[in-house]
């Protein structure tokens, strides 16, 4: 079933509009008697928490001195980054 309303109505009944929305009702909005807009819910997430779970392994020594130094030596060629040159 599909409604519309003027935008003073829907203004002054945006909360009741949104819950008729949320139940699966479709609501327009118009301006003169023209649509404008549709009101419609918002989607569920796709996105669902522990689907990664025991499918990603960090290993034990992953954040020691010895793996920062290396990755150090491997991108900059010594312990430390180079300083940037100052621009004039």
């Amino acid at each position: 079933m599909t409604e519309t309303y003027n935008i003073y109505e829907a203004k002054t009944h945006l909360s009741e509009l949104a819950e008729k929305a949320s139940a699966g009702q479709e609501i327009f909005i118009a301006k003169a008697g023209k649509r404008l807009c549709r009101l419609v819910p918002l989607g569920k997430p796709k996105r669902v928490p522990g689907l990664g779970r025991d499918k990603v392994w960090i290993a034990p020594d992953a954040f020691s001195p010895e793996v920062d130094e290396a990755i150090a030596k491997t991108f900059y060629g010594s312990l430390f980054p180079p300083k940037r040159k100052k621009r004039k």
